[in-house]
């Protein structure tokens, strides 16, 4: 890719696999050999010790990137995946959303961490916390789309609402560029009727915006975080690593061919 591209992946709702597909569409994008980093903007840091780096290696986080201390070249720590960095993140994460408010331009931190350097990365995704809150915007001030896990379960669709009209707020206040770049069904089961309900609605509401690829429940994808590693790693050939291979296709298909759907 010419450009680096951030992508947010966020949603409101916690355990709908957003960190799962953070730590696992990062590293297939690198076995594809794209330069990937991860930002852990999760006070909790699960994609950070997702991938390894223990929380006594965390002395330097995403927090010294937000208050404008280090930059994202200094802070991304290499993991075990070629390719794959990451700057983690630790509970000193959960008071920056104060500090932020405090500041003038408190939703621009993390774009001008990101913007006003040169990138040694192809994709930056950026693992947001389980709400809609100043890191969240930050993350969608700071990229050019955003990535919607959604769990195939009942009420679905209507937790995506706020989500969406936050993203049509940050476009007409801070990021006009800002688009979806799709919305990736997590732990679905074919054989569950009401995950086929749940993706048939979606699919008919949202149309393209809806990615083609599905993430399965999947015991090799729930085993691998304990593990410190990616199910790439863990178990190459499992249904769940093989669906994440699948989603990083799409995802570098619709920006090869510039075709990320424009609505919203």
């Amino acid at each position: 890719m010419g450009s680096k591209k951030i992508i947010s992946i966020a949603n409101q709702k916690g355990g709908v696999g957003k960190t799962t597909t953070a730590i696992n569409l990062g590293a297939a994008l690198a076995v594809r050999g794209q330069r990937v980093l991860i930002i852990d903007l999760d006070p909790q840091g699960n994609a950070s010790t997702g991938l390894g780096i223990s929380r006594d290696e965390r002395r330097k986080t995403v927090y010294d990137l937000l208050l404008g201390q280090d930059s994202a070249s200094s802070l991304a720590r290499p993991t075990d995946v070629e390719n794959l960095s990451i700057i983690p993140a630790n509970m000193d994460l959960s008071s920056a959303d104060s500090e932020l408010m405090a500041t003038a331009r408190r939703v621009v931190h993390l774009r001008n961490a990101l913007h006003h350097r040169e990138s040694d990365f192809d994709f930056i995704l950026i693992d947001c916390p389980p709400s809609l809150n100043l890191l969240t915007i930050n993350a969608f001030v700071a990229s050019d789309t955003v990535i919607v896990p959604l769990q195939a379960e009942f009420f679905a669709l209507e937790g995506l609402s706020q989500l969406l009209l936050t993203v049509r707020e940050v476009r007409e206040t801070a990021n006009a560029d800002l688009r979806i770049e799709g919305i990736v069904l997590t732990m679905f089961d074919r054989r569950n009727n009401l995950c086929q309900q749940v993706e048939e609605d979606a699919r008919s509401n949202l149309g393209d915006l809806v990615f083609e690829t599905m993430i399965p429940r999947n015991v090799r994808l729930s085993e691998a975080p304990s593990y410190a590693m990616p199910v790439l790693n863990y178990d190459p050939t499992s249904r769940g690593a093989l669906a994440y291979k699948a989603l990083a296709s799409e995802v570098m298909s619709r920006n090869s061919a510039s075709q990320v759907p424009e609505n919203v």
